[in-house]
C-alpha cells in the first residue's frame, strides 16, 4: 500500500506510524490498544484500517521499522562519517547517549515480542537493520583506510561484524540492568583494538 499512496496518504500514514511510536513508548506494546492510537492521532476507525488493512499487527511492524530506522537515525551524522579517530569519538559518545536515554526498555524489542521475531516482516527488519548498521562501520573503516590511518590489509567487513556484536551484547546487558558501564567497555575495546590492529598512523 505504501507506493501506491498520494502524498498526502504517505503523510498521513507515517503521522500514525509516529503517534503510535508515541503511544507504544508511553504505555508499552502489551498495554497499548488501537482506541489508545487513534486518540494520539486523531484518527478513526476506518481511517486507520484504510492505511492498516491488516489491523495491528501490520501497524506494529511498521512501528517496529520506523524504530528499526531511528537505531541508525540516532546515530547520524557520526555514523556516515566515520573518516577520522575524532569522528569515531564521536559516534560513540551517540550510541551511548541513545541506549542511555532509552534505558532498560527496548521498544524495537517489545514489538518483535508482541508479532512474533520469527514472523518474516520482523525478521526482514532485524536483517535489514543489521546489515546496513554493519556496512556503516566497514564503510568507517575503509575511509580510515584511504586516509592511511589504518592498514589496508584489515578485513573492514569483519572487524564491523566484531564491534557490531560487541555493542549487541553491551545492549543486552544494558536491557537487563540498566547499566551502560558494558556498552561503554564494549565501544571503547572495540575503538582501541581497531587502532592497535593494522595500524600505521595517527
Amino acid at each position: 500500500m505504501p507506493g501506491q499512496l498520494t502524498a498526502k496518504g504517505k503523510a498521513t500514514r507515517n503521522r500514525i506510524i509516529r503517534g503510535a511510536a508515541t503511544v507504544l513508548r508511553r504505555k508499552g506494546v502489551a498495554s497499548s490498544t488501537l482506541d489508545d492510537i487513534m486518540a494520539q492521532t486523531r484518527t478513526s476507525k476506518s481511517q486507520l484500517f484504510h492505511y492498516f488493512p491488516a489491523g495491528k499487527d501490520e501497524l506494529l511492524l511498521a512501528v517496529a521499522q520506523f524504530e528499526a530506522d531511528q537505531v541508525l537515525e540516532d546515530q547520524q551524522p557520526h555514523l556516515g562519517r566515520l573518516d577520522s579517530w575524532e569522528a569515531w569519538d564521536r559516534w560513540r559518545d551517540s550510541v551511548i547517549k541513545r541506549y542511555e536515554t532509552q534505558g532498560d526498555e527496548c521498544p524495537l524489542g517489545a514489538l518483535f515480542l508482541q508479532v512474533g521475531r520469527s514472523t518474516p516482516g520482523a525478521r526482514a527488519i532485524v536483517i535489514e537493520l543489521f546489515r546496513s548498521w554493519q556496512e556503516s562501520l566497514a564503510a568507517g573503516i575503509r575511509a580510515l583506510q584511504t586516509a592511511g590511518k589504518l592498514s589496508g590489509a584489515l578485513d573492514a567487513d569483519a572487524r564491523a561484524a566484531a564491534l557490531l556484536a560487541a555493542i549487541q551484547g553491551g545492549v543486552s546487558i544494558l536491557l537487563s540492568t540498566g547499566r551502560s558501564t558494558h556498552l561503554r567497555a564494549a565501544l571503547d575495546q572495540g575503538i582501541a583494538d581497531l587502532r592497535r590492529a593494522g595500524c600505521i598512523g595517527g
